[in-house]
């Protein structure tokens, strides 16, 4: 009688398997564009990480009600590789993408999605978005917008740093240079605004075309402003040949500030040594300059895990291009998608919509709140959280601003 059994047992064994495969979740499939390559590479290397760890935490922890998470990446290393991008992801039947880490791939692809009903989550980029990228309804930006950096910095500059050095802010000349893009003009806009607002001299602004750019004929259109204070927007190269040139030129400065995409970069200080000390960047947090008591205790505990996760993958700490994809990444995986009644493009965007998460419960110290379609800042997370950094030493940044996420207190320099 055993002998008969065996057989069937086996078919039946056989059988329990097959159904437990079937039974398997199917992944929730999202897209990710990233410069993986090029100029913008380093950056987006770190975005992109951050995003993969996310995902990776959030499939430990069980997935999305119950789904695990699959991220189908794409290296989308320039603005004119971002539609064909959209294109692809949507022809997979992928309707959530998560970029782009950089401003000038961020507003095509933004566009892309809107027009094929997609969903576009920002992790990185801080640039002007263009009108037809549905804001609020199918686009949503989680770090702080470039105009929020460039306000800050003069925030920063006024009340704390001209103060601290015992100077009326008002007796200060103010010259502002930038990248002529969307990312460059962004920020300098949003510096330049607040120069207004506070009623400050702005004595100058100094654009130009990153393709024919010349350090020492933009060092010198800077230098017959006479400024006190030089706030830079700028990519990585430009800027450390940009403030190469005003050493050189010897040009006299009380402070400097520039934002994210150059100051605040490893690289920047590491190229620069000696001649980096002293230079502010107005930007977001890295893992290992935050004061983690800064945040909510759930976020601080997952810092410290991801970043420990982080360290063992790439024997490095999480910069703050890979925080701010990790915490984006997490908010969306963590918070919107298991929120939304269907985890469609029009679900996912009503769950976001509905988030309200003060500052410190994201684990770069931002919260979750975006403005609606129709509505100023719409589609722009008005909780972001964002820093000032100051060169200390050569190769090395702490977190100055502001005194909540601060790991020193600021250090006034002769940078001129």
């Amino acid at each position: 009688m055993r002998r008969r059994l065996a057989p069937a047992l086996a078919a039946l064994a056989l059988v329990a398997a097959a159904c437990t495969a079937q039974a398997a979740p199917a992944p929730f499939v999202v897209g990710a564009i990233y410069p993986l390559s090029g100029s913008q590479g380093p950056g987006g290397v770190d975005e992109h990480r951050g995003v993969l760890l996310a995902a990776e935490l959030t499939n430990a922890d069980g997935g999305v009600v119950g789904r695990p998470i699959e991220v189908r990446s794409i290296d989308v290393g320039s603005a004119d590789a971002a539609p064909s991008a959209i294109e692809q992801l949507h022809g997979d039947g992928v309707d959530v993408v998560l970029g782009s880490y950089g401003s000038t791939i961020s507003a095509p692809a933004s566009l892309a999605t809107a027009a094929r009903h997609m969903l576009f989550w920002e992790t990185g980029a801080v640039g002007t978005l263009p009108m037809g990228a549905d804001s609020g309804a199918l686009t949503f930006r989680v770090p702080p917008t470039g105009g929020t950096l460039g306000r800050n910095a003069i925030a920063f500059t006024a009340d704390r740093l001209a103060r601290g050095l015992g100077r009326d802010p008002g007796s200060l000349r103010y010259a502002v240079s930038f990248v002529d893009d969307v990312y460059g003009r962004s920020v300098a806009d949003g510096a330049k605004a607040e120069l207004a607002a506070r009623g400050l001299d702005l004595v100058g602004s100094v654009g130009y075309d990153l393709q024919t750019f010349d350090s020492g004929a933009v060092a010198a259109r800077i230098a017959r402003l006479r400024p006190d204070v030089l706030f830079v927007s700028a990519y990585l190269d430009d800027a450390v040949a940009m403030r190469r040139a005003l050493v050189r030129r010897r040009v006299p400065l009380l402070a400097s500030i520039g934002t994210s995409s150059s100051y605040c970069m490893p690289a920047f200080g590491a190229t620069l040594g000696a001649d980096a000390v002293g230079l502010f960047a107005s930007d977001k947090p890295s893992a290992n300059a935050i004061d983690p008591t800064g945040l909510a205790p759930d976020a601080a505990a997952l810092l410290a895990r991801a970043d420990t996760a982080y360290r063992e993958r790439y024997d490095e700490s999480m910069s703050p291009a890979g925080l701010a994809g990790f915490s984006a990444a997490w908010a969306l995986f963590h918070d919107v998608l298991p929120a939304s009644d269907a985890l469609t493009p029009d679900g996912i965007a009503d769950a976001a919509l509905a988030q309200d998460l003060p500052r410190g419960s994201l684990p770069n110290g931002s919260g979750l709140r975006f403005g609606r379609a129709g509505e100023a800042g719409a589609g722009d997370n008005l909780e972001a959280a964002s820093v000032i950094w100051e060169w200390v030493h050569p190769g090395h940044a702490e977190v100055v601003w502001p005194p909540e996420f601060a790991t020193t207190r600021v250090l006034p320099m002769d940078i001129g």
